[in-house]
């Protein structure tokens, strides 16, 4: 379906070159789209959008320490002298400590915060001006099921990613008129290289996992593409401000 087709668009996926970020740097690229990957360390970009080029994608990475505003602001101004635009970004990049409130240091929190939170408000900045001279664009916020689900390990990764959801519809509110659409995707358990170390020292979460789910797995990366598409797409124009779980039913049982 053409409202579907990101042919001629240009998409920023930060933390896109591994788990769920690559399943939506993938999905966008399958979908037409030309993908920027931004990541911290280079090689992890540099594979990543070989990856897609090798599937006759067109892709670039760009190392970015998005830790630093001066960073976030020129992984825009870079992929603008790249491709000549932006429509689609995809904040995704995140980082977490799991520590009992007590055990945080403000170094820890400030990690967490400046990482999963800041840098999305920084880019979401540095976008919108391009936005407004092509007339719209779409911002995607990789949020979790940890936005609204407490548990005492998550002392800085919960707030960062319900901040990310209320970001998302403040810049809703604020931009719609611009034809802007700022959306929410809500991952749950899901099989990337962070979950497989946590599975590795906590061997109970694999079966704790299933169990509630009504899906009886672990997400894929894979689980991403359609939603992912759809908020980058025209199909969502009228879409704004939403939170969509992908979490395989996790979040609604009790």
């Amino acid at each position: 379906m053409t409202m579907f087709d990101l042919s001629g668009k240009v998409a920023i996926v930060t933390g896109g070159g591994t788990g769920i970020g690559w399943g939506i740097a993938e999905a966008l690229s399958a979908a037409g789209a030309a993908v920027v990957i931004s990541s911290r360390r280079p090689e992890v970009c540099d594979e990543a959008a070989a990856g897609i080029v090798s599937k006759g994608g067109t892709a670039a990475g760009i190392p970015t320490d998005l830790r630093s505003p001066e960073a976030c602001k020129a992984l825009v101004s870079d992929t603008v002298a790249r491709f000549g635009r932006v429509d689609i970004l995809v904040n995704n990049a995140g980082t977490n400590y799991r520590k009992q409130p007590q055990e945080f240091t403000l170094e820890d929190w400030t990690d967490v915060i400046d990482t999963n939170l800041r840098a999305a408000f920084l880019l979401s900045q540095a976008v919108y001006p391009h936005y407004l001279t092509q007339g719209g664009g779409k911002i995607i916020m990789v949020s979790s099921i940890a936005a609204n689900l407490a548990a005492a390990s998550q002392v800085a990764y919960s707030p960062s990613k319900a901040g990310l959801v209320q970001l998302a519809r403040a810049l809703a509110v604020a931009w719609g008129k611009d034809n802007i659409q700022a959306n929410s995707i809500l991952p749950g358990w899901i099989d990337t290289p962070l979950s497989k170390r946590f599975r590795a020292s906590f061997p109970e979460a694999e079966a704790a996992v299933i169990g509630r789910t009504p899906a009886a797995r672990w997400g894929d990366p894979r689980d991403f593409a359609g939603p992912a598409v759809f908020l980058a797409s025209s199909a969502s124009d009228f879409v704004n401000g939403a939170a969509l779980p992908v979490d395989g039913g996790y979040s609604v049982r009790a």
